[in-house]
Parts: C-alpha cells; structure tokens; sequence
C-alpha cells in the first residue's frame, strides 16, 4: 500500500522543488519515490495551466530561463578567468 501524504505536505515539497529545480533530490531528501515528486509537478502544473497552449509557453518560459542562467553563469565563470589572467574584459 501506497504512503498518504497531507497537501501541507505535498506543497511543501512542490515548493522546495521549485526552489531547487530538482524533483529527485527533493524526492530523496524526503525518502520519497522522485517519480511520484515528478508527477505531483506535472499535477500542479496541469492544475495551474488548463489550456494546453499556456502550458506549453509556460514550459517554453521555464526552459528559457534556464537557459539565460546557465549563460549568465557561464559569462561570469569567463570574466572571473579574465581577471585572473589581467585581461580587461
């Protein structure tokens, strides 16, 4: 039989997976199956976005996001290594 979780709980633990980004880790962090953390993502999700079309924008958004952190990490990973070469950026 399947554990029952409180929706205190479930928010709870939706919450820390949008603040990490990362359903497994939350899932281990809780000793919990991350599939069943990815579902209750995708749940949410599905509950927040109905319409199919603003979904996929979300989804879009989410990855573009993504995206521009990586970059901007990756820009200050280059200037930091500029600096310590003494090149001005």
């Amino acid at each position: 039989m399947s554990p029952t979780y409180t929706a205190e709980f479930k928010s709870q633990v939706l919450r820390e997976v949008k603040e990490t980004g990362n359903a497994s880790l939350v899932g281990r962090r809780h000793q919990m199956q991350p599939g069943t953390v990815r579902r209750w993502v995708r749940e949410a999700k599905q509950e927040a976005y109905p319409d199919p079309d603003a979904r996929s924008l979300a989804d879009e958004n989410e990855q573009l996001k993504r995206l521009l952190g990586e970059k901007e990490l990756q820009i200050a990973i280059l200037q930091d290594l500029l600096k310590k070469k003494g090149i001005r950026p």
